[in-house]
């Protein structure tokens, strides 16, 4: 299938490593032209290097108020358009209720929900028809994460305002989106099992869950955030899409 993304033009935020950088590879793998950012100037760099010519690099914080206005003004200089965003950013620190301070908290919010809606509304302001807004959020939508409070806490408002934010958009012909990945095997998962006292264990227990017995790859992420964000997917708005292998039982 042709998903329609030669040279197209996509943000794609927190990219350097991780989920962000698996979307922003499957993007410009078909085609696409992508503006790849993170806080660390080099890594961001170089991330876009590994991409190669149709990749360029930019250091920013999701959640610095004047991110959005850069990222976009970037995407126009350098590749002369903008056809989406992908908002991903790296995930809160674990820790349970008791643990969690306010300092992590704000530091959280910032970055995680109010700099996704300040990327959303510039967005916003800026596509034309066919354009599209994405979200990497988590599957802690649907069912809380044990350990993960402050992520459990914000996502699902998150995915709130996504699905507000695709009904009022829709008229405009913009799109909006939403994926929630379970367990992909990055270096933040890792992280996460390596927190247990058996991290082989805690894995094994984890993949048992999951009817595909597996965690999933970077790449196959890529993928569906790739087919999500492409024109291939045009009648597909306010959706929010499970990558996780089977493991939400729901409807």
């Amino acid at each position: 299938m042709d998903l329609g993304l030669k040279d197209r033009v996509y943000v794609v935020t927190g990219s350097t490593r991780g989920l962000g950088n698996a979307a922003a590879r499957e993007l410009v793998a078909d085609g696409a032209k992508v503006v790849v950012t993170g806080r660390d100037g080099k890594r961001a760099a170089e991330a876009a290097a590994e991409l190669g010519p149709n990749a360029v690099g930019v250091t920013v914080d999701n959640a610095d108020p004047e991110a959005p206005a850069r990222l976009i003004a970037a995407a126009r200089e350098h590749f002369g358009g903008f056809h989406g965003i992908l908002v991903s950013v790296g995930g809160p620190p674990p820790g349970f209720v008791a643990d969690n301070t306010d300092e992590q908290w704000q530091a959280a919010f910032e970055s995680v929900f109010l700099g996704a809606v300040r990327l959303a509304r510039a967005a916003a302001a800026e596509l034309e028809p066919g354009g599209v807004i994405g979200f990497v959020l988590s599957s802690s939508v649907h069912e809380p994460i044990p350990g993960l409070t402050i992520s459990n806490g914000l996502r699902p408002g998150l995915a709130g305002f996504a699905k507000s934010l695709a009904d009022e958009l829709g008229p405009r012909g913009i799109r909006v989106v939403g994926l929630l990945p379970g367990r992909i095997d990055t270096d933040r998962v890792r992280e996460l099992d390596a927190l247990s006292a058996d991290p082989e264990a805690t894995r094994a227990a984890s993949e048992s869950r999951v009817p595909l017995r597996r965690y999933g790859t970077p790449a196959e992420f890529g993928r569906a955030a790739a087919f999500l964000l492409s024109p291939a997917a045009s009648y597909l708005t306010g959706v929010m899409l499970p990558v996780d292998g089977g493991a939400r039982h729901g409807f």
